[in-house]
C-alpha cells in the first residue's frame, strides 16, 4: 500500500503475510470499541499479556521486524554487469584478440607489448563499465534498507500487572498493551485504548505522505471500509508521537503492519527483471551489430582462402589440397581485427559514464536509482504522478515571515525569513535588527522558546525533529532571531538551540496548559528571578483569531 492508499482490516493472528488471506477472518480494530478490541485479543488492560502468554505468541507469530532479504553478492551484481549484447561481444573480441596474441608468441613469433594494447583496453573498459554499475546497484540496495530505520528500537509495555521499560520492539506481539509519549517511535500498528493527555497528535507523514501531524482518538470509527487517513483511532509503526501521550493495545506486527506493506511492495518491484527502453534497444542493437560484422568477418576470410588453400585439378576435379596454417590464422587475424574495429568500445563507457552522471545529480535530490538504465527511462517520461511531502519539498516545517507590531499599535513590520529545513543555520532573516530588539520582539521570541515543547537533534547529515512541526519550526526561527544586543550564547554548548537554551535559563517554566481542540491555545507558567523578588507571568500562543477573542472575554469581564 503507497502513501495514502487503501488498506485492508488488520488480522488478529498478526501472520505475516503482507495482505489478508480470504480464507481468515479480519477484524477491523478501528470499527470496534476498545473493550470489544481487548475481548477479541484476549488481553486485559488492567494487566496486560503474561510473560508465558506473550512468549507462545512470539514463537508463534515471530519478531516484530521487517524481513531481512540477503543483498545480492557482489558476484552477482558483477554478472549481471556482462547481461548485455553490445558487452558480450566486446569480451569475446577482447579474449579472441588476446588469445591470438599469445598464439603468435607460442609459435615463435615476436610477442610486441603493442599486440596486447587492444585486447587489454576492451578488458579496462569493461571492468570500468562494471566496476560503476556495481557500486551503483550496491548504493541503491543500501538505502532500500533505509526503510528498517524508521521503525522503534524500544517500547513501555505492561506484562504482569507491570510496566516494563525499554523492551526490545522486536520482542513486541498482538495484544501487547504499550505506552506512547511525545518523541516516541511507535513500534507496531495499534489501536488507541485511552489518552493520558487531553490530546494526542501523530506524525505520519511516512506513511500517508500529510504535512502536518493528525490527532488521534479513543472512539471507534463508523466505517469499516477506509484509508489510513480514516483511522483516527490508529497509530502505525514507524510513525512518530508529537503531541500528547496515550495507552494502546498491539494489533499487528511486523510484515502485517502499513509499514510491512510498503517494504513487502518494494522487494516485490525489486525483484522485477523488465528490460528498459535504453536496454532493449542496446540488445537489439548489439544483436544486429553482430550479425552484420559475422557476415563481413566470414566473407573477408572467404575472400583470402586462395592464400592459405590451394588445389590442383586433374581430370576437371580438385586435388593435392595445400593448407597453410601459418595463413589461415593470418588472414582470420585480419577478419578478428576489422571485427574488434567496426565495435564500438567506448559506447558501453560513455552510456555508463552518462547514465552514472545522471545518477549522482538524482542522488543530490535524494532520488533512488536503483538501475542506471532507469535514468533514461524517466528522461523520456511526460507526466509523474509523485507524493510531494518528502519528494518536492523536505518535510520540514519553517517559518517563512515573520509580523510584529512596530513602535505604534497601528503599524506592522513584516520581515522575511530564508530556509526550508530544521536547521538553525539554515537561512536567516531579512533586515533583522539584530543589535536593536526592542520590547516586542523580545516577547515573540521569549513565547517561542518557552511555550514549546520540541526539540531538534542533529542526525547522519540532516536534521530531525521532535514534537510538534509547528514549534520546532518556531524554535528555529528563535535560533535566527538571535538574543538582544546583539549577544552570541556560548559556542562550546552542545546544543543547537542555544538561544532557546538562554531563554528557558533566563526564565523557568513551572506550570503548561497542554493545546487542546477546545482551547485552541497552549500556555505555560513562567518564573523569573527579577531584584530578589519571585514573579510568575503566563506565556501563550494560538491563533490571531483565538488570543483576540480571549483577551476581549477577560477585558470584558473585568470591567463587569
Amino acid at each position: 500500500m503507497g502513501k495514502g492508499g487503501q488498506d485492508e482490516a488488520v488480522r488478529p493472528d498478526g501472520s505475516g503475510s503482507p495482505g489478508p488471506d480470504p480464507d481468515v477472518p479480519v477484524f477491523p480494530f478501528w470499527a470496534r470499541t476498545p473493550s470489544e478490541c481487548l475481548a477479541e485479543l484476549g488481553v486485559s488492560a488492567d494487566r496486560g499479556l503474561s510473560s508465558d502468554d506473550a512468549a507462545a505468541r512470539l514463537h508463534k507469530y515471530g519478531p516484530n521486524e521487517l524481513e531481512r532479504h540477503a543483498p545480492p553478492s557482489v558476484w552477482k551484481l558483477v554478472l549481471e554487469q556482462f547481461n548485455d549484447t553490445l558487452v558480450r561481444i566486446l569480451l569475446a573480441a577482447a579474449v579472441v584478440s588476446f588469445v591470438l596474441a599469445l598464439y603468435d608468441g607460442a609459435e615463435g613469433g615476436e610477442v610486441r607489448a603493442t599486440a596486447f594494447v587492444e585486447p587489454l583496453v576492451i578488458f579496462l573498459i569493461l571492468i570500468v563499465n562494471a566496476v560503476v554499475g556495481v557500486w551503483q546497484e550496491s548504493n541503491a540496495e543500501k538505502a532500500l534498507e533505509a526503510l528498517k530505520e524508521i521503525q522503534s528500537e524500544h517500547a513501555t509495555v505492561k506484562r504482569d500487572g507491570r510496566w516494563k521499560h525499554g523492551l526490545p520492539a522486536r520482542d513486541l506481539v498482538i495484544g501487547d498493551i504499550v505506552e506512547l509519549r511525545v518523541g516516541d517511535k511507535v513500534p507496531a500498528d495499534m489501536r488507541v485504548l485511552q489518552l493520558i493527555s487531553s490530546t494526542l497528535r501523530v506524525e505520519q507523514g511516512s506513511l500517508t505522505g500529510e504535512t502536518s501531524s493528525v490527532n488521534k482518538t479513543s472512539h471507534k470509527i463508523h466505517l469499516e471500509d477506509t484509508d489510513i487517513q480514516g483511522k483516527e483511532c490508529m497509530v502505525f509503526a514507524g510513525t512518530t508521537i508529537v503531541n500528547g501521550s496515550a495507552v494502546c493495545v498491539v494489533t499487528g506486527t511486523g510484515m502485517s503492519t502499513e509499514i510491512g506493506k510498503i517494504h513487502s511492495q518494494i522487494q516485490e518491484a525489486s525483484q522485477e527483471e523488465d528490460d528498459t527502453p535504453l536496454k532493449k534497444k542496446l540488445n537489439e542493437f548489439g544483436e544486429a551489430l553482430t550479425a552484420i560484422i559475422g557476415v563481413i568477418c566470414i566473407l573477408v576470410w572467404l575472400i583470402n582462402v586462395k592464400y592459405f588453400l590451394t588445389w590442383e585439378y586433374v581430370d576437371g576435379w580438385p586435388t593435392n589440397f595445400k593448407f597453410s596454417f601459418e595463413k589461415c590464422t593470418y588472414y582470420f587475424e585480419i577478419a578478428v581485427a576489422l571485427a574488434v574495429a567496426a565495435i564500438p568500445e567506448g559506447l558501453p563507457a560513455v552510456i555508463t559514464t552518462c547514465l552514472a552522471l545522471g545518477t549522482r545529480k538524482m542522488a543530490q535530490k535524494n532520488a533512488l536509482v536503483r538501475k542506471l538504465p532507469s535514468v533514461e527511462t524517466l528522461g523520456c517520461t511526460t507526466v509523474i504522478c509523485s507524493d510531494k511531502t518528502g519528494t518536492l519539498t523536505t518535510n520540514q516545517m519553517s517559518a517563512v515571515r515573520l509580523v510584529a507590531i512596530g513602535r505604534w499599535p497601528d503599524t506592522l513590520r513584516n520581515f522575511k525569513v530564508d530556509g526550508t529545513t530544521y536547521d538553525p543555520s539554515d537561512g536567516k532573516i531579512h533586515d533583522w535588527p539584530t543589535l536593536n530588539m526592542d520590547d516586542n520582539l523580545q516577547m515573540i521570541a521569549k513565547i517561542a522558546a518557552l511555550c514549546n515543547d520540541a526539540s531538534i537533534a542533529h542526525s547522519e547529515h540532516q536534521y530531525v525533529a521532535t514534537g510538534m512541526p509547528t514549534e520546532a519550526a518556531l524554535k528555529v526561527l528563535v535560533e535566527k532571531m538571535g538574543l538582544p544586543g546583539g549577544y552570541t550564547p556560548s559556542l562550546d554548548s552542545s546544543d543547537l538551540l542555544r538561544c532557546c537554551q538562554w531563554w528557558n535559563n533566563d526564565a523557568k517554566r513551572v506550570g503548561t496548559l497542554e493545546f487542546d481542540r477546545t482551547r485552541k491555545s497552549m500556555g505555560v507558567i513562567v518564573k523569573k528571578a527579577e531584584t530578589g523578588k519571585k514573579r510568575e507571568s503566563s506565556r501563550a500562543k494560538s491563533a490571531i483569531t483565538t488570543l483576540i477573542f480571549t483577551i476581549n472575554h477577560d477585558s470584558k469581564t473585568k470591567k463587569d
